[in-house]
């Protein structure tokens, strides 16, 4: 018989799977929800998680993933479709009688925003608050994890130099380990988080040339923050990296965001849900050095 009472969406991913980790160590049993039942499925499974297969397009799917759940983490890419997925798994949470949702949105999710990716992000929450299924809508600046990506931690360690149309824009970083540690501690003791926005942040907030001096310090070699335009990054990301276009126009208008100031501040967030404060940009960068290499 199932003994799962929390479920985990994007299980394989950054947040996903930090947050898996962390609620193994928790002591809570565990099923993630998984596209395929690959190598990678397998291996939670011999760490003690169960799989559930299945994706966000077939709400009978989501439905058997929840049976016997209590709480569940929705995570879902920044990618076309999110409405129809929010809705899918707010009602089949809503007929397996889960009591709590941890929902990943966005800093940048409001009514009004020009991406389409982060105003869907807006609705979505929406969607889950008119389900009645006590939802933590979680709304993360960027990644510390940004600076580690294979494309750009490549490209920064060849040229020494990170190329981002930031401006003079600050925010607090936040890596995707402190993240999953928060979604973890959500779904472990929900009580009291339902419907709550909780932006999360990094203990710090910086500019990138203030990143490109801590990544210097750290890795013993000079790295310099060189602003480009956003016409030139929205090239670079159709071009080169060849990313889809309904990322790129993400991209492009969450840049502009971020030199107005909207991904800017910093919280305890972390250490308040947790009990531990979240890692410094210092502590990233030592902590992925190998990255770089």
């Amino acid at each position: 018989m199932s003994k799962a009472e929390i479920l985990v969406s994007g299980a394989t991913g950054r947040t996903g799977g930090a947050a898996i980790d962390e609620l193994l160590k928790l002591g809570r049993n565990v099923r993630a929800y998984v596209r395929s039942d690959d190598d990678r499925a397998q291996a939670m499974r011999e760490r003690g998680v169960e799989i559930a297969v299945g994706d966000f397009t077939d709400i009978d799917d989501i439905r058997a993933a929840m049976e016997g759940v209590r709480s569940a983490y929705f995570l879902h890419p920044i990618a076309p479709g999110i409405l129809g997925a929010a809705a899918y798994f707010a009602q089949a949470a809503k007929e397996a009688g889960v009591s709590a949702i941890v929902n990943m949105s966005q800093i940048s999710a409001r009514r009004e925003s020009t991406s389409h990716a982060a105003q869907d992000h807006w609705v979505s929450e929406r969607v889950f608050d008119w389900s009645g299924v006590a939802t933590t809508h979680l709304r993360p600046t960027f990644f510390a994890d940004w600076l580690v990506y294979p494309h750009f931690a490549k490209e920064i360690w060849a040229s020494k130099k990170i190329e981002f149309p930031f401006e003079n824009g600050r925010h607090a970083p936040i890596s995707s380990d402190d993240q999953g540690r928060v979604i973890a501690h959500l779904l472990a003791k929900p009580q009291g988080h339902g419907g709550k926005v909780y932006p999360l942040h990094g203990p710090v907030e910086m500019n990138h040339a203030e990143i490109a001096a801590a990544m210097s310090e750290v890795l013993g070699a000079k790295i310099e923050y060189a602003p480009t335009s956003i016409e030139a990054f929205k090239d670079k990301m159709e071009n080169l990296y060849k990313f889809p276009p309904f990322l790129v126009q993400h991209l492009v208008e969450v840049a502009q965001n971020y030199r107005e100031g909207i991904f800017s501040g910093t919280n305890d967030v972390v250490e308040r849900v947790t009990g531990t404060p979240a890692l410094s940009v210092p502590e990233f960068i030592d902590k992925n050095r190998d990255a770089f290499r």
